[in-house]
């Protein structure tokens, strides 16, 4: 399975986020969207080809409470090859 690349624009978001989630500390404020409006999946039907969420993550996003919402950021993270842990 082959992933689709990580756009500028999500590129951008996820060092934000891979920050925060690196600090160790939630400060309470809300989860930015991944969606960087390409909004298309892949070839395969599995992934957005602009922010690397599932179809399932996708449709669960905007009722997820903040614990979901950073698991979901955690796997886009991980697709992007930009796990918190590394610079």
């Amino acid at each position: 399975m082959s992933m689709p690349a990580a756009s500028a624009a999500l590129l951008e978001k996820a060092r934000a986020v891979r920050t925060r989630l690196a600090s160790g500390q939630d400060d309470g404020a809300p989860w930015p969207s991944p969606c960087c409006n390409i909004c298309r999946l892949d070839a395969q039907g599995q992934f957005c080809e602009g922010c690397l969420r599932t179809l399932e993550e996708l449709c669960r996003w905007g009722s997820a409470d903040a614990a979901t919402k950073r698991r979901i950021w955690c796997a886009v993270l991980q697709r992007a090859g930009l796990e918190p842990g590394q610079g």
